[in-house]
């Protein structure tokens, strides 16, 4: 979960909502890939955060920190369970759609090899079918980097989205280098010094549109802390829900 403070309790969003953000923002993209390799690449971009651990309560505590308030994802340790999971279920979409995933696999915990010998040894596999796949497919490495660097740049902006981290006042933040390939040409998202609600503007521009709305769903907690992630799971499904839009414009 993504857990954002407001003065009432918490605002949720799901990891897979936060996905599915990131999905309709590589939408907006001009397609630089042939038809089924694009359409993979936004099925992969819409569910790199599948296959997260379920928890329905029965006493754990999974769902929340110490402190019994909603723990945020990066408050939850890796699970080699869910990332092992994920690239599972991409196998049935096919050997690229795969690919994309195990290349966000290692860039998001590669830092942690040596922490321990299964997630060397995780990391290890992923390298290993990588360079199956790409033999496979017929694709170079570059190649590859430049269609996933477009998943990760959407994740990186959605993320920034999702956890209110667009600078206030003009200023500008760094979101990922341009996955076209033009290091030099690393986007920065800017809120106008007008405050919130006003646009957001990317410079420079990516999309195929001048302007685009893109959104996704919260859930409005009233409640600032849990016995246990049942009551945590309980709240989740009668809190209101709200949906929460932005809209991105060129300069």
């Amino acid at each position: 979960m993504i857990v954002n403070p407001i003065p009432t309790g918490w605002q949720i969003i799901y990891q897979q909502a936060h996905a599915l953000l990131a999905a309709q923002l590589a939408w907006h993209w001009p397609p630089f890939l042939a038809a089924d390799r694009w359409v993979g690449l936004l099925a992969a971009t819409a569910q790199h955060d599948d296959e997260q651990e379920a928890w329905h309560g029965r006493g754990g505590h999974h769902g929340l920190t110490p402190a019994g308030a909603p723990a945020n994802f990066t408050q939850v340790p890796f699970s080699i369970e869910q990332a092992t999971n994920v690239l599972h279920a991409a196998r049935f979409q096919g050997r690229w759609r795969s690919l994309l995933t195990s290349l966000h696999l290692s860039t998001l915990y590669e830092p942690l090899r040596g922490s321990s010998d299964d997630i060397t040894s995780f990391l290890d596999e992923l390298r290993q079918r990588q360079q199956r796949w790409l033999k496979e497919l017929n694709l170079t490495k570059a190649k590859a980097h430049q269609a996933y660097d477009l998943l990760h740049w959407c994740d990186r902006l959605s993320l920034i989205l999702c956890r209110n981290e667009v600078p206030e006042m003009g200023r500008a933040l760094e979101i990922y280098p341009d996955p076209l390939g033009h290091g030099h040409r690393t986007a920065h998202v800017v809120r106008q010094p007008d405050g919130p609600g006003t646009p957001i503007r990317i410079s420079p521009w990516p999309f195929a549109d001048k302007e685009l709305i893109v959104t996704v769903e919260a859930k409005v907690l009233h409640q600032l802390q849990f016995r246990d992630d049942a009551e945590l799971a309980i709240a989740l499904h009668y809190c209101p829900t709200q949906t929460l839009s932005w809209t991105l414009r060129a300069e």
